[in-house]
């Protein structure tokens, strides 16, 4: 890992090409493991809105959204206990987060050519102490970053293959999203697309 200092925006910290090549070839297959414990899911948002992105998760729990609710839950919705977190991405953490307690969550979210995230924030967690740490693989995405109120300016940035963000302190419940990714701008996966890990300390 190339733990350069990071670019800083609006409290994040973006630690751009953190992850070699090799090592990005590491996370996808072990992400891939993780995808066939526990398939990937197309989400509904509580108001019945079908997200244009498909998720898992690894870890004791997975985040899902469904027509019940934003929730963490220790079962896939298909009824599996959620694989382990690869020992590969707990190494991100331990470089990155600054704190020494492990995550209990890693999402996976694939986005798709014209998938996109629209401005949230992480809150579905008890305890906001602890930082959200964001790993992108595959197709660059647009990331936008705003304030811990809805609204205002925002600032973007095309978040690149191996990039890494950290959410911590002021920029914890600030809104974020990806306005859109470049559909084949990179040759990580063979058939494109984006792969955006983030690890959760939950409780």
């Amino acid at each position: 890992m190339n733990l350069a200092t990071p670019l800083k925006i609006r409290g994040f910290d973006v630690f751009q090409e953190l992850l070699s090549r090799s090592e990005q070839e590491e996370l996808v297959a072990d992400i891939r493991a993780i995808a066939e414990a526990a398939p990937m899911f197309a989400p509904v948002t509580p108001g019945g809105r079908k997200m244009s992105v498909k998720m898992t998760s690894g870890g004791a729990l997975g985040w899902v959204t469904d027509r019940s609710g934003y929730r963490y839950q220790a079962q896939h919705p298909d009824g599996m206990d959620w694989p382990p977190i690869p020992a590969s991405v707990l190494a991100i953490w331990e470089a990155v987060s600054g704190v020494s307690r492990a995550p209990d969550c890693c999402l996976v979210n694939f986005y798709g050519e014209g998938a996109k995230m629209g401005m949230h924030q992480d809150k579905d967690e008890g305890n906001f102490d602890w930082p959200v740490v964001s790993v992108s693989l595959g197709d660059e995405a647009l990331f936008r970053m705003g304030s811990v109120e809805r609204g205002g300016s925002t600032e973007s940035l095309w978040l690149k293959s191996g990039d890494v963000v950290v959410m911590g302190g002021s920029a914890r419940l600030a809104y974020h999203g990806v306005d859109k990714i470049r559909f084949g701008s990179s040759t990580l996966l063979p058939k494109g697309g984006r792969i955006n890990l983030t690890l959760r300390a939950v409780e």
